[in-house]
């Protein structure tokens, strides 16, 4: 529902990402920026209506603000007035309208859960719900995703520790098969110690205030044939410890991904290379009390602070380089990330990246999407469409499929630009092209000058079309695009009609 306005989030071409669907966004008049409403909720203005008092809402009151001009939302049962953000929303007024004088929770978590609403509308808040007699929250949701695991077919996880003189380790038994490092983020700060698991669509997380301290850095092991996890932290001081610690928030839950939220940790900026006229490659370095690798085709969410409100936007990171002698190696210590960015000048968010020093810290999300590495096993084709910064999911996914997929026979990349000066890593690419067969790359302009040699164009039935045939008949194949809105949902349904599968289609969309 809430979302930051197009000239910031997403800008043209942006690299965010949330698997399928897409929302359409309507164009906001003059004033209506995200800044100009920061301005706004830093004005003094009564936006509640309440003259800054904060009441208890009942279901019924809350029902009868169901109008623009008067409209109140529920979020996690606290309650805002978004009148005065309607013509400062980018999906529009009627997105807004669809949970008004409602709990619009889960329509907030289906578009965009990780927007941080507490912030942007801190100056709207009516109150709190009043709270009905029920089923503790840990519980219910413990019940609840139990039930839904049980449908499944699958067991709950737990966890053990058990000590050495000098070492701690936490043992998670997740009772799968297909648990790997990327599927545990670990972070320890200070005494609180924090341990993500994602199985499936869920979250198990260990939530602990240690008894005792440990050093920064530790070891994180997978037993992946039993879906074992295996946590090594370092004591600080060589003494039996007569428990673990505390259980915080959330601790020994298995819960939902959509009711887990966003979890941040501070990386610092190390290295910022330009890689064309617009675009940039930054480098960040987690904190040595993190263990996080994202997985294949997922992305992070990025989050600074500007003039008092937190501005956040998803990013898809990559590798530092797409040849294999100056690619970082994959390594269960590997402490860096990068992302190639786009900086849009009269932007909100990149500038402000852009200006960052070596050194600086960004807060950096653990990793989101639908994409599974699952699709790329045994496939023959893959076909990858992308359109400017739509580049930057493709990374991964291309240098996986070449280093581990036996049975691909051809990797083709038809990569939209407007100008030449545009194409991210061109050099890297033909240098791939020609270092490993399978792998064919055909740029397209839309406004080429008159010595391109190449084809030109906007996304079309002839271009695919041409483009698109599989090696063989009927080979296995996967096509994935990616790019600005208007671009992946064109190019999706000319993708149906040239009688591709909607399992053979994979679309990233803005």
């Amino acid at each position: 529902m809430l979302n930051v306005p197009s000239q910031a989030f997403p800008a043209p071409s942006s690299q965010q990402r949330a698997a399928s669907g897409g929302r359409s966004k309507v164009p906001l008049k003059q004033g209506r920026s995200l800044m100009d409403w920061i301005r706004m909720t830093k004005s003094g203005k009564d936006l509640t209506g309440l003259k800054g008092r904060l009441i208890e809402v009942t279901e019924e009151e809350l029902k009868k603000h169901n109008k623009k001009a008067d409209c109140w939302i529920c979020i996690r049962g606290f309650v805002y007035n978004v009148s005065p953000y309607m013509e400062y929303h980018p999906g529009g007024e009627d997105e807004l309208m669809r949970a008004a004088g409602a709990d619009g929770t889960d329509l907030f978590d289906q578009v965009h859960r990780w927007v941080n609403y507490e912030s942007m509308l801190k100056e709207c808040l009516v109150g709190r719900m009043a709270v009905k007699p029920a089923v503790p929250k840990g519980m219910r949701l413990k019940t609840q995703v139990s039930d839904t695991l049980a449908k499944e077919g699958l067991d709950s996880p737990s966890y053990d520790w058990f000590q050495t003189d000098s070492l701690v380790t936490i043992v998670i038994y997740t009772k799968q098969k297909d648990i790997s490092l990327d599927s545990v983020i670990v972070d320890h700060r200070d005494d609180s110690f924090r341990a993500e698991t994602i199985i499936k669509d869920h979250s198990y997380l260990i939530h602990i205030g240690l008894s005792h301290e440990v050093e920064e850095d530790f070891t994180v092991r997978v037993a992946e044939n039993v879906g074992k996890i295996e946590i090594s932290l370092k004591k600080k001081e060589n003494t039996s410890w007569k428990c673990l610690g505390v259980p915080l928030e959330k601790h020994n839950l298995l819960i939902s991904k959509k009711d887990t939220g966003l979890y941040y940790r501070k990386c610092q900026l190390v290295s910022k290379e330009d890689v064309t006229h617009d675009t940039k490659l930054f480098g960040l370095m987690l904190p040595a009390s993190t263990h996080l690798q994202v997985p294949v085709g997922q992305h992070v969410y990025l989050k600074v602070t500007i003039t008092g409100t937190e501005i956040v936007k998803p990013y898809t990171p990559v590798s530092h380089s797409l040849l294999s002698e100056f690619r970082e190696p994959v390594l269960p210590n590997n402490k860096y990330i990068y992302f190639l960015i786009k900086i849009y000048p009269a932007g909100l968010l990149t500038p402000k990246l852009d200006h960052l020093q070596i050194g600086d810290f960004v807060s950096v999300s653990g990793p989101e999407g639908n994409f599974k590495i699952s699709k790329l096993q045994e496939l023959e084709d893959l076909i990858l469409v992308a359109a400017g910064t739509g580049f930057t999911p493709m990374v991964k996914i291309l240098n996986y499929a070449l280093s581990n997929i036996p049975s691909l026979r051809k990797l083709k990349l038809m990569f939209f630009n407007k100008t030449e000066d545009d194409i991210i890593w061109r050099c890297q690419l033909e240098k791939l092209a020609l270092e490993d067969k399978r792998f064919d790359v055909e740029y397209i302009l839309s406004a080429p000058t008159s010595e391109w040699n190449g084809k030109q164009g906007q996304i079309s039935p002839a271009l695919l079309s041409e483009f698109l045939k599989r090696s063989l008949k009927n080979s296995r194949v996967l096509l994935c695009i990616c790019g600005p809105t208007p671009f992946t949902e064109q190019g999706t349904r000319l993708l149906y009609d040239l009688y591709f599968s909607k399992d053979e289609i994979y679309s990233f969309t803005a």
